[in-house]
């Protein structure tokens, strides 16, 4: 027996299996297409359904890969190929921005699916993010498109607020300020930008911070006045209340000072919501002559409220300024304000020093003319008291 080794034979072109880690997935956009669009026929219309289909599948196709592909399928219904145009010779979907009906309600839905997806990079985030900023700007599309941004989940993981930067940037950089105040308010969501953090992150604090970092300390400042302003009214919302339940005005006084020191509103922001509180509270008679003698009844009942917000002169100036502006705009009134300022001074809540300044420089346009001419003979009957005072003064020295 011979003790040479013998050879086994071996196949020509014979395959070595490849280990997992050197395998590289093959870059197929045609094939990505061909999952969605065929995922998207079987959803049917139903949005809610798109989403999930898509939001499901995200687990398995790598959005980020074949973003540029999945953004074409949505808009246009399939790859565009060079120039444009769709590739003829590929599947298409009937689920598409382009075959969508053509109004605002079926547009923020389709915003709102864009938008829900995390699988586009950042970079693409930031590019949609300023295009949506600018359209923004130049009222192409509505503010109510923003809605899109509180999806719990792109909330949670901070997609909204990078978002937001961004698009807010590009919005105030195109117009200003006062234009995102406008379009936001006007869709009801000027008191909403908090909740783009999470609960455990949505304070003032968190949002100046963030978005004053980020270069729009404009609009943290704007986030900031309508945080306040939902406090004043839900302030004023409070008191109302406690009128109408009858409450003791020692605890409407506490429960108000206390709400002053815990939201850190002014002497005079406190008394123009008081004076609001106390005007709104009552149903008003229509007949002008009337009103002024149901006012002075009124206010002859509240004026200790109103005179617990008065210690400092700015906050009688504050509510001269208040009532002059309301007497003009309920036209009722117009003939009541000299009556309704004698009856305060009465009840020491407005000072002569603060009605003859009040008179002299503090007035504002409103009705000016007319609560002037009603004002002169009061005002020189307190510069005739106050000189008369001065008097007795010199005299006793």
């Amino acid at each position: 027996m011979s003790n040479q080794k013998i050879q086994k034979p071996t196949l020509t072109g014979q395959r070595f299996k490849t280990r997992k880690r050197d395998e590289k997935k093959v870059f197929d956009p045609t094939q990505f297409q061909e999952t969605i669009v065929q995922g998207l026929n079987q959803t049917g219309s139903d949005l809610d359904a798109v989403a999930k289909f898509l939001d499901a599948s995200g687990a398995k196709l790598d959005y980020r890969r074949y973003a540029e592909t999945l953004f074409d399928i949505l808009v246009a219904g399939g790859m565009l190929a060079p120039g444009g145009t769709l590739s003829d010779d590929l599947t298409r979907t009937e689920f598409c921005l382009f075959t969508a009906q053509e109004d605002l309600e079926t547009m923020q839905a389709y915003a709102q699916l864009l938008l829900f997806l995390k699988g586009f990079t950042e970079s693409e985030r930031n590019k949609l993010a300023m295009l949506t900023g600018i359209l923004l700007a130049n009222g192409n599309i509505s503010a109510s498109i923003l809605n899109s941004l509180y999806n719990e989940n792109l909330v949670k993981e901070g997609v909204s607020a990078a978002f937001a930067v961004k698009l807010f940037k590009s919005w105030i950089h195109e117009k200003d300020i006062n234009s995102v105040a406008g379009s936001l308010r006007k869709v009801g969501m000027d008191n909403r930008l908090l909740e783009l953090f999470p609960a455990n992150k949505r304070s003032c604090e968190h949002f100046s911070k963030y978005f004053t970092d980020a270069g729009l300390k404009e609009l943290s400042d704007f986030a900031r006045n309508q945080q306040a302003i939902g406090s004043r009214k839900e302030l004023q919302k409070e008191l109302q209340e406690q009128m109408e339940r009858g409450d003791a005005f020692k605890d409407i006084i506490a429960s108000a000072r206390e709400e002053m020191k815990k939201n850190n509103i002014s002497e005079q922001t406190m008394i123009g919501i008081v004076w609001t509180s106390v005007m709104s509270y009552v149903e008003w008679n229509k007949k002008e002559e009337l009103v002024t003698e149901q006012a002075i009844k009124h206010l002859k009942q509240y004026s200790p409220l109103l005179k617990a917000f008065t210690s400092q002169g700015a906050s009688e100036i504050l509510l001269l300024v208040k009532m002059q502006e309301y007497c003009y705009d309920n036209i009722h009134f117009m003939n009541s304000f000299q009556k309704i300022v004698v009856l305060l001074y009465k009840a020491d809540v407005l000072s002569e020093e603060a009605i003859l300044k009040w008179y002299t420089e503090a007035h504002v346009a409103k009705g000016r003319s007319v609560f002037l001419e009603q004002m002169k003979k009061f005002v020189e009957w307190l510069k005739n008291a106050e000189e008369e005072s001065e008097s007795e003064e010199e005299e006793a020295d």
